[in-house]
């Protein structure tokens, strides 16, 4: 058994098998072949060592001529690795003998010989990269156009990957992927908040272990702890098999929250709206009693599709959102791209610092027309209920100004045409930079609501990129700069009165409830899993006790004591529940 430690983004506990999907994109499930397809197979075998054979000799020849002959001797090695008997002979039974899919074999056999050279402690064990090097283009040749997608996953599986795009994770078939492990990655990161949207467990930031696994055998993800565990003992699966049962008891008792108030125990009434990516997530915040959608992120329009979504696609996702919600608001942010997000165009020259470059309402003032089309969707589902829009990533006065000089040109285009929209539609912004928390006093004489996106507001504040798992410990909510931009920012809303939520991961979690609630927060968007838990803590606590709890906090000095305080609280709060 081999326990890894990762970075827990998308809670929850899964057991199950493994579809490995390494570097290079390659699937290499666990498949058996018919006894009557044995020969084709390994007729299919043969031709890859032979083009396999083919590319190293051609590179090594091309070395050779190049840089000369002991340059080119670690290609003759390769090759007198690809043609040795013992190797092929395996290679032959595994399908023969075992009807293993060819893919499943090499994978199998090489990764095992691998693990061999890698186990040795000395000059020798730096060939098991020469292994690997053997099973890629052996894999590369047998799959060719055979190449299958993350998309084409068609039983219950638990992907194990190098790294999860943006696009990729928005692709993923809820019905069959019981959750995801990245060797790279980190909090925050846009495949996390999708993950998180999905309601699927997910750890990144695990580091090298592709090699320690195959395809087909038991996983163990474990999404509260950021535990990935391979070849599980009985007793280990046992254990877990017991929380996954204690998690689904308890998700059942919750469900009788749906239709109470989250009203605090001294009276005071608090919004939970629901935090969306996709339209049909809508359902499960509805199902678990949402107050609204208080952020509808709308990039899996671009994240999962290869052109750019017309107006019609966007009034589409919108209005089904709206239609389901006719009496509750739904505050759609303008589209998020950029840095960690994939674009549907690459930009002329590779961007340097891209969380420091052109994303969101930079890309969108960028890039009007685009701009124009989502804002025309936007304000005519405005027609349809409590439609709300805000601008993501405003760091300047300048730029909220030009993002509603954009707006109120759209809104004259459809009124010359005739085509009904709401005038007074609400406009906020995002409060993610000190820049924007700094000037916020000057943002709310010109909006109708702000929220405040933790995610990057702690990025920026700290000088961490959020999706790098180098510097993920270093991404820390409870760090008292960010705390400190977050009681500002609450405390300028309020005094305006301007309506404020937080919208952020940190939202989400029960372990800052109480802060934010003794903060001043009376809004809270949350993603679809968490509402039942916060709602409980909600109605389990009082105002004035979460007042105390947030001067306690604002007054240290360093995010260990701060987590390890609010760590302590919601342990002897849920305690206090279940005795």
């Amino acid at each position: 058994m081999l326990k890894l430690q990762g970075i827990a983004v998308s809670a929850g506990v899964t057991i199950g098998e493994a579809l490995v999907l390494d570097s290079e994109g390659f699937r290499i499930p666990r498949r058996f072949v018919a006894r009557s397809a044995v020969d084709t197979e390994l007729e299919r075998l043969a031709h890859a060592v032979a083009d396999t054979t083919r590319e190293i000799e051609r590179d090594r020849d091309a070395i050779k001529s190049e840089l000369g002959g002991q340059y080119a001797a670690i290609f003759d090695a390769h090759l007198a690795m690809l043609h040795d008997p013992k190797l092929q002979a395996e290679l032959t039974a595994a399908v023969r003998d075992r009807n293993w899919w060819p893919e499943y074999a090499v994978s199998r056999t090489l990764r095992r010989y691998a693990k061999v050279f890698q186990s040795l402690d000395n000059h020798i064990s730096h060939r098991a990269h020469d292994i690997y090097d053997i099973e890629k283009s052996l894999l590369r040749n047998l799959l060719g156009q055979r190449r299958e997608t993350l998309a084409a996953i068609s039983q219950p599986v638990i992907v194990l990957a190098h790294n999860l795009t943006p696009s990729e994770t928005a692709n993923l078939d809820r019905r069959f992927v019981q959750g995801f492990a990245t060797e790279l990655g980190g909090p925050g990161s846009h495949t996390a908040i999708v993950a998180e949207g999905l309601e699927i467990p997910a750890v990144v930031g695990v580091g090298p272990f592709l090699s320690d696994v195959s395809g087909g055998e038991p996983v163990i993800l474990d999404g509260n702890q950021g535990l990935v565990i391979l070849q599980p003992d009985e007793e280990t699966i046992a254990r877990y098999r017991l929380e996954v049962e204690a998690a689904h008891s308890a998700q059942a008792k919750l469900e009788g929250l749906r239709d109470l108030p989250a009203e605090t125990t001294d009276g005071v009434s608090i919004q939970i709206m629901g935090n969306i990516e996709f339209p049909s997530e809508v359902e499960q915040c509805i199902s678990r009693g949402c107050d609204g959608i208080g952020l509808y992120r709308t990039e899996f329009l671009y994240l999962t599709s290869r052109r750019e979504p017309t107006e019609e696609d966007h009034f589409a996702a919108y209005s089904e959102v709206v239609k389901a919600l006719p009496d509750k608001p739904v505050v759609i942010r303008t589209v998020d791209l950029g840095a960690d997000k994939m674009l549907t165009e690459t930009t002329p020259e590779e961007e340097r610092n891209p969380c420091l470059g052109l994303r969101s309402i930079r890309l969108s003032l960028r890039q009007l027309p685009m701009f124009r089309t989502q804002l025309r969707a936007i304000l005519r589902a405005s027609a349809l209920g409590d439609v709300r829009v805000m601008f993501p990533l405003i760091s300047t006065i300048t730029e909220l100004r030009q993002a509603r000089m954009v707006l109120a040109d759209v809104m004259e285009d459809l009124a010359e045409h005739g085509i009904p929209f709401n005038r007074s539609m609400p406009v906020g912004i995002m409060v993610e930079t000190p820049a924007a928390a700094v000037m916020l006093d000057a943002f709310v004489k010109e909006v109708d609501f702000v929220s405040v996106g933790t995610n990057d507001l702690i990025q920026y504040t700290l000088a961490v990129d959020r999706g790098n798992k180098e510097v993920a410990d270093l991404y820390n909510a409870c760090d008292p700069a960010v705390l400190r931009l977050l009681r500002h920012s609450l405390d300028v809303a309020r005094e305006a009165g301007v309506p404020a939520s937080v919208c952020g991961q940190m939202s989400g979690s029960v372990m800052y409830t109480q802060l934010l609630l003794g903060l001043g927060l009376r809004q809270l968007s949350v993603p679809a899993s968490a509402i039942p838990e916060v709602k409980q803590v909600c109605r389990s606590v009082s105002v004035a006790e979460c007042r105390r709890i947030a001067e306690r906090v604002l007054a240290m000095d360093g995010a260990r004591e701060v987590k390890a305080f609010l760590r302590d609280q919601v342990r002897r709060l849920l305690s206090e529940q279940t005795a």
